[in-house]
């Protein structure tokens, strides 16, 4: 049998705020620890039929790239959630989500570059 790691560092300031964030893997395809803004693990608990989840991201990440992180997760739950379900009407759904959160997200990009010029 097979095994796989994911392993992930985090180094902390004084006050427990994530200042890096690194990953690595058995099966990463690029060799060694790479650095990363931000992590979201989410483990299914199947005693209590609940989500456990552990959003983190640096203290030094963007806000419009944290909403766009948020919104990539969103559509690959669900890419993921078709695999797994064939549900598709609830994948749909997901999607059109991100294609408002998408809409949102470029006319706060655009109104942030008009504020910088």
């Amino acid at each position: 049998m097979k095994h796989s790691e994911i392993n992930f560092k985090i180094q902390l300031d004084d006050q427990n705020i994530p200042e890096q964030i690194s990953w690595s893997a058995t099966d990463n395809p690029n060799e060694g620890i790479e650095e990363t803004k931000a992590i979201l693990v989410a483990t299914w608990d199947p005693y209590h039929k609940g989500t456990l989840t552990l959003p983190l991201w640096t203290k030094d990440m963007e806000v419009l790239d944290m909403k766009r992180f948020f919104i990539e997760i969103v559509g690959t739950v669900a890419d993921a959630s078709l695999q797994a379900t064939g549900d598709n009407f609830f994948a749909q759904e997901l999607e059109a989500t991100c294609r408002t959160l998408s809409s949102h997200l470029q006319k706060e990009i655009v109104a942030a570059e008009k504020g910088t010029k």
